[in-house]
């Protein structure tokens, strides 16, 4: 079959939790080729583009486009002048109960076992930096721990003049100058609510990619060793700012921040 329809049928899976057998009866084609070209298209897109959401790298991520981020951010009420995005832990992806290590993959919070993410979000409405699974049980400081985002902050937050830039997240993470927190307590009350009044907007990411593709959010699809959780839901990260590279999201509309058209943020691959 020709890419354009391996595409289709991928997208189509990924948008909702169907069946093949439900599938064949669109495309005319046998379970086996649709459930082949679903994997087909699933590991092309994650072994090309994954470097999309694993490195800050990136054309749309130069020090010129942190400021105008930042100054969006500013602008929008946000205290810091210097905050190009957000960090948080993404909310717990849940999964089958998975035999052996249902102890690790426990989520005590959420009396579920699950996977969990790390993303940081742009005022665009793109995902930045994308990073998991760990276990469900694993706080967001090991998980910052994990993927190595500080160096990379440490190397690529400046902007044009070499002064430091910085992301923001929950009180949970260690203070460093190119990540910030809340003041702990009572004290600087205005400061934390201006910028808790503009992180909400990390949620809103994480809510595009379950609202785009629910397949990645159907427990019964999600089995450990049984089928590939992080790569499906890594991909339905790089297929959601994809879409909102084609259309405006909730996120770009509130900062008033256009993202990167699809050729930009793909740099023509």
């Amino acid at each position: 079959m020709s890419g354009l329809e391996a595409l289709c049928i991928s997208l189509q899976h990924y948008a909702y939790p169907c069946r093949y057998g439900d599938l064949s009866k669109d495309y005319v084609r046998l379970v086996p080729q649709l459930c082949l070209a679903f994997k087909w298209v699933t590991e092309f897109i994650y072994q090309t583009h994954q470097h999309l959401v694993t490195s800050l790298d990136q054309p749309w991520l130069s020090s010129p486009h942190l400021s105008t981020v930042a100054d969006a951010i500013h602008e929008k009420g946000g205290a810091l002048s210097n905050c190009w995005g957000f960090v948080d832990g993404t909310s717990v992806r849940p999964i089958c109960r998975p035999g052996i290590y249902q102890e690790v993959m426990y989520n005590g919070h959420k009396r579920i076992h699950a996977n969990k993410f790390q993303a940081v979000t742009t005022p665009n409405g793109l995902i930045a930096h994308l990073f998991g699974p760990v276990e469900g049980r694993s706080h967001d400081v090991y998980i910052l721990r994990e993927p190595g985002l500080l160096p990379e902050l440490e190397a690529r937050s400046y902007d044009p003049d070499g002064n430091v830039l910085c992301i923001y997240g929950d009180p949970a993470y260690p203070l460093r100058p190119q990540l910030q927190a809340p003041f702990p307590g009572n004290n600087h009350q205005a400061f934390n609510a201006s910028m808790s009044k503009v992180r909400i907007s990390v949620e809103w990411s994480f809510g595009e990619i379950v609202n785009l593709f629910k397949f990645t959010d159907f427990k019964k699809t999600q089995k450990l060793l049984l089928s590939s959780c992080a790569k499906l839901y890594i991909v339905s990260g790089l297929l959601t700012n994809a879409h909102s590279c084609m259309y405006k999201n909730n996120t770009s509309t509130y900062f008033g921040l256009d993202p990167p058209t699809p050729n930009e943020y793909f740099q023509n691959e």
